[in-house]
Protein backbone atom coordinates (compact mmCIF):
# COMPACT_ATOMS: atom_id res chain seq x y z
CA UNK A 1 0.00 0.00 0.00
CA UNK A 2 2.61 2.24 0.33
CA UNK A 3 4.23 1.93 -3.06
CA UNK A 4 0.90 2.70 -4.16
CA UNK A 5 0.39 5.69 -2.04
CA UNK A 6 3.79 6.87 -3.41
CA UNK A 7 3.37 6.35 -7.21
CA UNK A 8 -0.09 8.50 -6.66
CA UNK A 9 1.36 11.18 -4.98
CA UNK A 10 4.84 11.54 -7.23
CA UNK A 11 5.47 12.88 -10.42
CA UNK A 12 6.95 11.11 -13.44
CA UNK A 13 9.92 12.67 -15.31
CA UNK A 14 9.82 12.34 -18.94
CA UNK A 15 13.56 12.07 -20.95
CA UNK A 16 12.02 13.80 -23.70
CA UNK A 17 13.15 13.55 -27.42
CA UNK A 18 16.06 15.86 -26.89
CA UNK A 19 18.25 13.02 -24.75
CA UNK A 20 18.88 10.99 -27.85
CA UNK A 21 19.58 13.62 -30.38
CA UNK A 22 22.69 15.80 -30.18
CA UNK A 23 20.41 18.80 -31.94
CA UNK A 24 17.57 19.52 -29.86
CA UNK A 25 16.35 23.27 -31.47
CA UNK A 26 16.39 21.70 -35.03
CA UNK A 27 14.32 18.54 -33.58
CA UNK A 28 12.02 20.85 -31.39
CA UNK A 29 11.46 23.32 -34.26
CA UNK A 30 10.94 20.13 -36.95
CA UNK A 31 8.57 18.91 -34.51
CA UNK A 32 6.32 22.70 -34.02
CA UNK A 33 6.50 22.61 -37.59
CA UNK A 34 4.96 19.41 -38.49
CA UNK A 35 2.35 19.79 -35.39
CA UNK A 36 1.58 23.36 -36.85
CA UNK A 37 1.02 22.04 -40.52
CA UNK A 38 -1.10 18.99 -39.66
CA UNK A 39 -3.09 21.45 -36.85
CA UNK A 40 -4.22 23.65 -39.73
CA UNK A 41 -4.69 20.60 -42.12
CA UNK A 42 -6.65 18.63 -40.30
CA UNK A 43 -9.17 22.12 -39.49
CA UNK A 44 -8.94 22.97 -43.04
CA UNK A 45 -10.34 19.66 -43.82
CA UNK A 46 -12.80 19.40 -41.60
CA UNK A 47 -13.92 23.25 -42.07
CA UNK A 48 -14.30 21.83 -46.16
CA UNK A 49 -16.58 19.13 -44.94
CA UNK A 50 -18.52 20.88 -42.39
CA UNK A 51 -19.23 24.08 -45.28
CA UNK A 52 -19.36 22.24 -48.48
CA UNK A 53 -22.36 20.33 -49.75
CA UNK A 54 -20.66 18.34 -52.03
CA UNK A 55 -18.59 16.93 -49.38
CA UNK A 56 -22.17 16.03 -47.43
CA UNK A 57 -21.49 12.12 -48.48
CA UNK A 58 -20.67 9.13 -46.34
CA UNK A 59 -16.91 9.03 -46.89
CA UNK A 60 -15.98 12.17 -46.11
CA UNK A 61 -18.08 11.81 -42.72
CA UNK A 62 -16.17 9.62 -41.70
CA UNK A 63 -12.98 11.33 -43.08
CA UNK A 64 -14.44 14.03 -40.97
CA UNK A 65 -14.12 11.75 -37.92
CA UNK A 66 -10.93 10.76 -38.93
CA UNK A 67 -9.30 14.16 -39.40
CA UNK A 68 -10.76 14.78 -35.40
CA UNK A 69 -9.08 12.19 -34.02
CA UNK A 70 -6.02 13.40 -35.85
CA UNK A 71 -6.17 17.28 -34.23
CA UNK A 72 -6.58 15.69 -31.07
CA UNK A 73 -3.62 13.22 -31.03
CA UNK A 74 -0.62 15.86 -31.49
CA UNK A 75 -2.83 18.04 -28.82
CA UNK A 76 -2.33 15.51 -26.22
CA UNK A 77 1.29 15.25 -26.87
CA UNK A 78 3.27 17.93 -28.37
CA UNK A 79 2.07 21.38 -26.49
CA UNK A 80 3.02 19.09 -22.60
CA UNK A 81 6.32 18.57 -24.94
CA UNK A 82 7.02 22.11 -25.98
CA UNK A 83 6.53 23.70 -22.57
CA UNK A 84 9.03 21.70 -20.97
CA UNK A 85 11.16 22.30 -24.33
CA UNK A 86 10.65 26.39 -23.36
CA UNK A 87 10.94 26.05 -19.31
CA UNK A 88 13.48 23.23 -19.52
CA UNK A 89 11.10 21.11 -17.33
CA UNK A 90 10.43 17.44 -17.79
CA UNK A 91 7.81 16.39 -15.36
CA UNK A 92 3.78 15.84 -15.36
CA UNK A 93 1.70 14.64 -12.43
CA UNK A 94 0.36 11.20 -12.37
CA UNK A 95 -3.02 12.45 -13.07
CA UNK A 96 -1.31 13.96 -16.16
CA UNK A 97 0.41 10.92 -17.35
CA UNK A 98 -3.32 9.12 -16.86
CA UNK A 99 -5.20 11.37 -19.03
CA UNK A 100 -2.36 11.14 -21.48
CA UNK A 101 -2.42 7.30 -21.44
CA UNK A 102 -6.36 7.64 -21.32
CA UNK A 103 -6.68 10.13 -24.22
CA UNK A 104 -4.19 8.46 -26.35
CA UNK A 105 -5.35 5.04 -26.09
CA UNK A 106 -9.24 5.76 -26.48
CA UNK A 107 -7.89 8.15 -29.97
CA UNK A 108 -5.73 5.36 -31.12
CA UNK A 109 -8.08 2.60 -30.89
CA UNK A 110 -10.80 4.85 -31.85
CA UNK A 111 -8.92 5.68 -35.22
CA UNK A 112 -8.00 2.26 -36.11
CA UNK A 113 -11.78 1.18 -35.80
CA UNK A 114 -12.61 3.59 -37.29
CA UNK A 115 -10.07 3.08 -40.59
CA UNK A 116 -11.42 -0.72 -40.73
CA UNK A 117 -14.92 0.71 -40.72
CA UNK A 118 -14.27 3.35 -43.75
CA UNK A 119 -12.61 0.40 -46.12
CA UNK A 120 -16.08 -1.11 -45.87
CA UNK A 121 -17.49 2.39 -47.21
CA UNK A 122 -14.92 1.73 -50.46
CA UNK A 123 -16.20 -1.81 -50.80
CA UNK A 124 -19.86 -0.68 -50.97
CA UNK A 125 -19.19 2.49 -53.05
CA UNK A 126 -16.95 -0.09 -55.82
CA UNK A 127 -18.42 -3.03 -55.98
CA UNK A 128 -22.43 -1.98 -54.86
CA UNK A 129 -22.82 1.49 -56.29
CA UNK A 130 -26.29 1.36 -56.72
CA UNK A 131 -26.72 0.11 -52.99
CA UNK A 132 -24.36 2.66 -51.65
CA UNK A 133 -26.90 5.22 -50.44
CA UNK A 134 -29.26 2.30 -48.66
CA UNK A 135 -26.10 0.49 -47.04
CA UNK A 136 -23.96 3.92 -46.35
CA UNK A 137 -27.70 6.01 -45.49
CA UNK A 138 -27.08 8.10 -42.33
CA UNK A 139 -27.55 5.51 -38.91
CA UNK A 140 -25.00 3.44 -40.59
CA UNK A 141 -22.36 6.01 -40.73
CA UNK A 142 -23.19 7.21 -37.21
CA UNK A 143 -22.97 3.68 -35.93
CA UNK A 144 -19.84 2.88 -37.48
CA UNK A 145 -18.49 6.28 -35.48
CA UNK A 146 -20.25 5.56 -32.17
CA UNK A 147 -18.84 2.07 -32.34
CA UNK A 148 -14.87 3.56 -33.06
CA UNK A 149 -15.56 5.79 -30.05
CA UNK A 150 -17.27 3.14 -27.62
CA UNK A 151 -14.08 0.93 -28.90
CA UNK A 152 -11.62 3.39 -27.72
CA UNK A 153 -13.28 4.07 -24.25
CA UNK A 154 -13.97 1.01 -23.52
CA UNK A 155 -10.06 0.16 -24.34
CA UNK A 156 -8.44 2.92 -23.04
CA UNK A 157 -10.08 2.77 -19.10
CA UNK A 158 -9.43 -0.96 -18.79
CA UNK A 159 -5.53 -0.40 -20.19
CA UNK A 160 -5.35 2.89 -17.94
CA UNK A 161 -6.62 1.77 -15.11
CA UNK A 162 -5.00 -1.52 -14.76
CA UNK A 163 -1.57 0.42 -16.15
CA UNK A 164 -1.83 2.93 -12.74
CA UNK A 165 -3.03 0.38 -10.22
CA UNK A 166 0.80 -0.53 -10.44
CA UNK A 167 2.83 0.35 -7.80
CA UNK A 168 5.68 3.01 -9.08
CA UNK A 169 7.91 2.90 -5.92
CA UNK A 170 11.41 2.42 -7.60
CA UNK A 171 12.21 4.86 -10.64
CA UNK A 172 9.89 7.74 -11.82
CA UNK A 173 11.56 8.72 -14.87
CA UNK A 174 9.65 7.74 -17.95
CA UNK A 175 12.32 7.05 -21.13
CA UNK A 176 9.72 8.85 -23.41
CA UNK A 177 8.58 12.10 -24.54
CA UNK A 178 5.18 11.29 -23.05
CA UNK A 179 3.64 8.85 -20.79
CA UNK A 180 2.43 5.49 -22.60
CA UNK A 181 1.80 1.90 -21.41
CA UNK A 182 4.85 0.43 -22.81
CA UNK A 183 7.13 3.26 -21.29
CA UNK A 184 5.75 3.47 -18.32
CA UNK A 185 5.31 -0.64 -17.27
CA UNK A 186 9.05 -1.01 -17.10
CA UNK A 187 8.84 1.48 -14.15
CA UNK A 188 7.02 -0.92 -11.79
CA UNK A 189 8.39 -2.81 -8.80
CA UNK A 190 5.67 -5.32 -9.03
CA UNK A 191 5.46 -8.29 -11.44
CA UNK A 192 3.58 -6.66 -14.72
CA UNK A 193 4.21 -10.09 -17.07
CA UNK A 194 1.06 -11.57 -16.88
CA UNK A 195 -0.43 -7.89 -17.63
CA UNK A 196 2.21 -7.27 -20.61
CA UNK A 197 1.53 -10.85 -22.14
CA UNK A 198 -2.11 -9.89 -21.87
CA UNK A 199 -1.58 -6.68 -23.44
CA UNK A 200 -0.06 -8.23 -26.43
CA UNK A 201 -2.65 -10.46 -27.03
CA UNK A 202 -5.15 -8.02 -26.62
CA UNK A 203 -3.12 -5.84 -28.89
CA UNK A 204 -2.83 -8.52 -31.53
CA UNK A 205 -6.27 -8.85 -31.75
CA UNK A 206 -7.01 -5.12 -31.67
CA UNK A 207 -5.03 -4.68 -34.53
CA UNK A 208 -5.18 -8.50 -36.53
CA UNK A 209 -9.08 -7.72 -36.32
CA UNK A 210 -9.21 -4.57 -38.24
CA UNK A 211 -6.33 -5.49 -40.76
CA UNK A 212 -8.52 -8.70 -41.71
CA UNK A 213 -11.26 -6.56 -42.32
CA UNK A 214 -9.44 -3.78 -44.28
CA UNK A 215 -7.41 -7.17 -46.24
CA UNK A 216 -11.46 -8.91 -47.12
CA UNK A 217 -12.49 -5.32 -48.09
CA UNK A 218 -9.91 -4.51 -50.52
CA UNK A 219 -9.66 -8.16 -51.70
CA UNK A 220 -13.17 -7.77 -53.18
CA UNK A 221 -12.64 -4.01 -54.23
CA UNK A 222 -9.59 -5.18 -56.30
CA UNK A 223 -11.43 -7.75 -57.82
CA UNK A 224 -13.91 -5.51 -58.75
CA UNK A 225 -11.65 -2.88 -60.30
CA UNK A 226 -9.84 -5.19 -62.70
CA UNK A 227 -13.12 -6.11 -63.81
CA UNK A 228 -14.21 -2.65 -65.01
CA UNK A 229 -13.80 -2.15 -68.78
CA UNK A 230 -13.93 1.74 -68.20
CA UNK A 231 -10.81 2.94 -67.82
CA UNK A 232 -11.83 5.87 -66.60
CA UNK A 233 -13.75 4.21 -64.16
CA UNK A 234 -10.94 2.21 -62.76
CA UNK A 235 -8.61 5.19 -62.29
CA UNK A 236 -11.22 7.02 -59.99
CA UNK A 237 -11.54 3.46 -57.97
CA UNK A 238 -7.89 3.20 -57.57
CA UNK A 239 -7.41 6.97 -56.95
CA UNK A 240 -10.51 7.19 -53.92
CA UNK A 241 -9.04 3.57 -52.75
CA UNK A 242 -5.35 4.18 -52.72
CA UNK A 243 -5.93 7.54 -50.30
CA UNK A 244 -7.27 5.13 -47.47
CA UNK A 245 -4.64 2.43 -48.23
CA UNK A 246 -1.79 5.24 -48.10
CA UNK A 247 -3.51 6.40 -44.52
CA UNK A 248 -3.65 2.33 -43.10
CA UNK A 249 -0.53 1.50 -44.29
CA UNK A 250 0.83 5.16 -42.40
CA UNK A 251 -0.84 4.02 -39.17
CA UNK A 252 -0.69 0.40 -38.42
CA UNK A 253 2.78 0.30 -39.59
CA UNK A 254 3.67 1.97 -36.20
CA UNK A 255 1.23 0.61 -34.33
CA UNK A 256 2.18 -2.71 -35.42
CA UNK A 257 5.71 -2.33 -34.51
CA UNK A 258 5.28 -0.41 -31.03
CA UNK A 259 2.34 -2.65 -29.65
CA UNK A 260 3.27 -6.10 -31.59
CA UNK A 261 6.42 -6.63 -31.43
CA UNK A 262 7.40 -7.52 -28.08
CA UNK A 263 10.06 -5.13 -25.84
CA UNK A 264 12.77 -6.53 -25.85
CA UNK A 265 13.08 -5.84 -29.67
CA UNK A 266 13.37 -2.27 -29.72
CA UNK A 267 15.03 0.03 -27.68
CA UNK A 268 13.13 3.69 -25.69
CA UNK A 269 14.95 5.55 -29.07
CA UNK A 270 13.26 3.21 -31.71
CA UNK A 271 10.27 3.93 -29.68
CA UNK A 272 10.46 7.58 -29.60
CA UNK A 273 10.70 7.59 -33.24
CA UNK A 274 7.99 5.24 -33.77
CA UNK A 275 5.45 7.23 -31.29
CA UNK A 276 6.58 10.86 -33.24
CA UNK A 277 5.81 8.75 -36.18
CA UNK A 278 2.09 8.15 -35.15
CA UNK A 279 1.57 11.02 -32.95
CA UNK A 280 2.64 13.98 -35.07
CA UNK A 281 3.75 12.84 -38.82
CA UNK A 282 0.73 10.66 -39.86
CA UNK A 283 -1.60 13.56 -38.59
CA UNK A 284 0.29 15.94 -40.24
CA UNK A 285 0.35 13.77 -43.83
CA UNK A 286 -3.43 12.81 -43.89
CA UNK A 287 -5.31 16.02 -45.17
CA UNK A 288 -2.23 16.08 -47.26
CA UNK A 289 -2.85 12.46 -48.43
CA UNK A 290 -6.26 12.96 -48.50
CA UNK A 291 -6.50 16.66 -50.47
CA UNK A 292 -4.28 16.50 -52.79
CA UNK A 293 -5.14 12.89 -54.61
CA UNK A 294 -9.34 13.70 -54.00
CA UNK A 295 -10.64 15.83 -56.32
CA UNK A 296 -13.72 16.93 -54.29
CA UNK A 297 -11.56 18.27 -52.01
CA UNK A 298 -8.81 20.35 -54.40
CA UNK A 299 -12.17 21.92 -56.17
CA UNK A 300 -13.96 22.74 -52.40
CA UNK A 301 -10.61 24.14 -51.12
CA UNK A 302 -10.27 26.27 -54.66
CA UNK A 303 -14.21 27.59 -54.65
CA UNK A 304 -13.12 28.42 -50.48
CA UNK A 305 -9.80 30.43 -51.87
CA UNK A 306 -11.82 32.28 -54.86
CA UNK A 307 -14.70 33.07 -52.12
CA UNK A 308 -12.25 35.12 -49.81
CA UNK A 309 -10.55 37.19 -52.37
CA UNK A 310 -13.64 37.95 -54.06
CA UNK A 311 -15.03 39.21 -50.84
CA UNK A 312 -15.07 42.91 -50.39
CA UNK A 313 -12.60 44.50 -47.62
Amino acid sequence: MEGVNQSVTSDFLLVGLCSHSGSCPLLFSLVAAMFIVGLLGNSILLFLICMDPRLHTPMYFLLSQLSLFDVGFPLITIPKMASDFLRVESSITFGGCAAQIFFLTLLGVAEGTLLALMSYDRYVAVCHPLRYPVLMRRQVCLLMVGCSWVAGVLNASIQTSITLHFPYCASHTVDHFFCEVPALLPLSCADTSAYELALSISGVLILVLPLSLIAISYGHVLRAVLCMHSEEARHKAFTTCSSHITVVGLFYGAAVFMYMVPGAYHSPQQDNVTSLFYSVITPMLNPLIYSLRNREVRMSLVKLISRSRLRPK
